[in-house]
């Protein structure tokens, strides 16, 4: 027994470690308060965002936390909040709903209002008017003005210039040197560019000119332009015919040369064998192109007394046969040519 009751103490030590450890994980993850707490209202006129949980701060220090968040009277928000029992609130106290971080998470910002009284408390219970109250920055219409500003700058550079301007314009201070060192690396950054962009606006000024001093020109131009479309747009159904009637054309110049295809490479090959021929002949068909002129012009004259040629016959022979009579054609000699016409 004793051997086995030194483990089960171990077990037991680590259990309640363990379980202590955890309950204070708990509570710190769900921001609970365990000590004494007065509970207050607030109205405010828009509680965007604003979660039971979040913190109540005064001058930056967590003193409570939010409990619930309500409609009432239609278009206002009653919160309702506990503060720490040992941290009284003025009776001119004053609520503002402030930007914990960019995630969105808010918080409200206890301060002291106008009139402040010391020995004027606020009671547990009682709410504070929506007169004492404001909420927070609309980021939507902040972040619109300094959107030309924002896509100059890197995310990093736009994180921080962001926290930087909310934390400035919720009264927070401590960073308007920062915000303004920021401001001035954009401006170094814009003014580096300086020559590009000048000579950007140079080069447009230049071109607006040139339109400028082309105006009649330019107006002629889009007037003649507007002209031709409306020409065009009366003229389509021709234009569309005539497009129509070349598409056919096209498809039958297309059979055509298909047709046309095998006899126009038989004359080309055939083309050649004549070409071969008259350079094989060259002299004939040199002597021939040289004396055809004299000869045309003697044919000329044969045929001057009607549509025949008159001959001479200056010399012949040949030989006769007659089938059933004669067994042998019969030569005939040479005539002898003793004209001298025949003989010139």
């Amino acid at each position: 027994m004793r051997g086995m009751a030194a483990p089960l103490i171990k077990l037991a030590l680590f259990m309640a470690i363990t379980i202590a450890a955890t309950g204070v994980l708990a509570i710190s993850i769900a921001n609970t308060n365990l000590s004494s707490t007065n509970s207050y209202s607030a109205r405010f006129s828009d509680a965007t965002l604003l979660l039971p949980g979040d913190d109540v701060r005064i001058a930056g220090v967590r003193v409570g936390q939010v409990e619930e968040v309500a409609i009432a009277d239609r278009n206002q928000a009653e919160v309702k909040f506990s503060v720490a029992a040992d941290r009284k609130l003025p009776e001119s106290v004053m609520a503002q709903i402030k930007f914990r971080n960019l995630v969105g998470q808010r918080y409200i910002s206890l301060t002291q209002g106008a009139g402040y009284d010391p020995n004027s408390v606020l009671d547990p219970g009682e709410s504070i008017p929506l007169e004492r109250t404001r909420p927070a920055l609309d980021l939507t219409e902040l972040f619109n003005g300094f959107k030309p500003l924002f896509q100059a700058l890197s995310p990093d550079d736009v994180n921080k210039l962001s926290y930087e301007i909310i934390t400035v314009l919720q009264g927070e201070g401590g960073t308007v040197e920062n915000l303004l060192a920021h401001t001035a690396s954009l401006t170094t950054t814009i003014a580096d560019k300086d020559a590009v962009i000048g000579e950007v606006i140079t080069n447009l000024n230049g071109v607006l000119g040139t339109v400028n001093s082309r105006g009649e020109q330019l107006s002629q131009l889009i007037v003649q332009m507007q002209q031709l479309v409306s020409g065009l747009a009366e003229d389509r159904e021709p234009i569309g015919d005539a497009i129509e009637a070349i598409g056919g054309l096209a498809t039958t110049t297309t059979g055509l040369l298909q047709e046309a295809r095998e006899p126009l490479k038989q004359d080309i090959a055939a083309l050649g064998t004549l070409t071969k021929n008259l350079n094989d002949n060259e002299k004939t068909v040199e002597h021939f192109i040289q004396f055809m002129p004299t000869k045309l012009s003697t044919l000329t004259r044969t045929v001057s007394y009607g549509s025949w040629f008159n001959f001479f016959l200056c010399e012949g022979s040949g030989e006769v046969s007659v089938p059933g009579l004669i067994s042998h054609p019969i030569n005939i000699t040479p005539l002898p040519a003793t004209q001298e016409r025949c003989t010139s």
